[in-house]
């Protein structure tokens, strides 16, 4: 098998802790292309949270924006995706949710698809094909 990308995923904690947590369990699944690596944090991070956040993503291969009906608010998530465009690292945002209208974070461009999450399409993604 080839070598699994190391995700970090950034969601809105106070409404998509849930959703997650599924992805998480994807990951834990024999045929999956990604380990869970690191994700969007709730509490304080002491000195200049983003900063942190950089340097988190340093070793990550790929980030999932998890995006989920309250997502435009989440200002946490929209400095994660600026984060992540700024270190050229790879993304995608994702439905959290297939019965919702999920929005995209402040940050995303507006070429910037929205994908259904599907385990399928998780691992087309997760390999690059967007």
């Amino acid at each position: 098998m080839a070598t699994k990308k190391r995700a970090f995923i950034s969601f809105d904690i106070d409404h998509d802790y849930n959703a997650k947590t599924m992805l998480v369990g994807q990951g834990k699944l024999p045929d999956s292309p990604f380990d869970f690596k690191d994700n969007s944090v709730k509490g304080h991070l002491t000195g200049d949270w983003k900063e942190k956040v950089r340097r988190r993503m340093d070793n990550i291969d790929v980030v999932i924006v998890l995006c989920g009906t309250q997502t435009h608010t989440a200002s946490g998530v929209a400095a994660e995706l600026s984060i992540a465009k700024e270190k050229g690292k790879s993304y995608f945002l994702l439905k959290a949710y297939s019965d919702k209208n999920c929005t995209k974070p402040i940050s995303a461009s507006t070429t910037d698809k929205l994908y259904k999450w599907t385990w399928d399409n998780l691992k087309r993604l997760i390999a690059g094909n967007r």
